[in-house]
């Protein structure tokens, strides 16, 4: 695996969601399949880049962040098929996948500084390979959802679409006022991080999107999820909400099927959405295009271990225990005879 170090400055904005190719087409690239190294704020970042086969640099691709869970890696996630999303993503609709690391396997985004990573990357990479400005993705399980989330509440003009797999509000929400396309998916089982949690970065979305709230929402069918679209939302903003009857797992499958559902829910998603025109104005989403068959062996992700504790009652959990943090008044999720310790506002962690 290629290995060099970059030197860059962590920037704080990039280029806005504009339909526009990227400084590095045309370009001979020096940038290759493999990991990099990014200075920010004095520490040094890595992350590996995934070129599609056979890049050519005068065509515009999708850019597609993936995010490792907590206590997994860059490597993980690359090694592992970066969520499942390459083969599904071909041909016009090739990406340039890029697979971050988070400082101590987590994305505790202390001061922004996480998001400024990402400034950093789409930067570099821009400059020097041809994207579609307009078509840049974000997704991830667990922290890698909070990751995903965090990005789109502090760079809503920068980012099309992310997809939230099974997460909560761990990496922060600076702004979130603005609207982004938004899928998420979550069990109603989950003993991590419970569905209540992810409902409440769902309705952000949903809100911010102009979408029509749904009460009672509907619920899993049996062993199979069910997936709701939400009416009355912006033109160029979806929110998709799947549900389903299960525990904290990205590769979670409907019954009578061998196949996880993430990757292609998240592709139908993020296939709606093509480039802006010249003077920004969005394309309205068109309709999903067939996705293609799925690969036969589900995508590698870090293993989920369910707590050994039993839950408490929500919205807290054994292993992600809130301990106040930003705006916390609920109750602690410590097992008995733990000390609650800071980790940042948002974050806590039962040790």
């Amino acid at each position: 695996m290629q290995l060099s170090t970059l030197t860059l400055l962590a920037l704080t904005a990039v280029a806005p969601v504009l339909g526009a190719r990227s400084p590095g087409c045309g370009k001979t690239p020096t940038i290759r399949n493999g990991e990099y190294t990014a200075q920010i704020n004095g520490k040094s970042r890595q992350y590996i880049v995934r070129l599609p086969d056979n890049y050519n640099s005068n065509q515009a691709y999708r850019l597609v962040f993936t995010f490792h869970a907590l206590g997994g890696n860059h490597r993980e996630i690359a090694n592992g098929g970066y969520y499942g999303l390459p083969p599904l993503m071909t041909g016009n609709n090739s990406a340039i996948f890029v697979s971050p690391n988070g400082i101590s396997n987590g994305w505790a985004n202390q001061g922004g500084e996480d998001v400024t990573f990402v400034d950093t990357m789409v930067r570099t990479i821009e400059n020097d390979l041809c994207v579609e400005q307009s078509l840049r993705f974000a997704t991830g399980f667990s922290y890698g959802g909070a990751m995903s989330y965090a990005w789109a509440c502090a760079r809503p003009d920068d980012v099309r679409a992310i997809a939230v797999l099974s997460s909560a509000v761990l990496s922060g929400c600076a702004g979130g006022t603005k609207p982004v396309a938004y899928y998420h998916q979550h069990g109603t089982r989950d003993s991590v991080l419970s569905i209540q949690m992810g409902r409440q970065m769902r309705d952000r979305f949903v809100q911010n999107n102009g979408c029509t709230r749904l009460n009672p929402e509907p619920q899993p069918n049996g062993g199979r999820s069910t997936k709701t679209r939400y009416s009355g939302c912006l033109p160029d903003k979806p929110a998709t909400w799947v549900i389903f009857d299960g525990d904290h797992n990205p590769n979670q499958s409907d019954q009578g099927s061998n196949q996880p559902f993430g990757p292609t829910n998240t592709w139908e998603f993020w296939s709606q959405f093509q480039a802006k025109d010249a003077s920004g104005n969005p394309q309205p989403p068109t309709q999903p295009e067939p996705t293609p068959n799925p690969p036969v062996n589900p995508p590698v992700n870090p293993p989920v271990n369910p707590p050994t504790q039993p839950p408490v009652n929500e919205p807290t959990s054994p292993k992600w225990g809130q301990c106040g943090g930003n705006g916390w008044n609920g109750p602690k999720a410590c097992v008995s005879g733990s000390t609650c310790t800071r980790l940042n506002d948002y974050y806590w962690q039962c040790l």
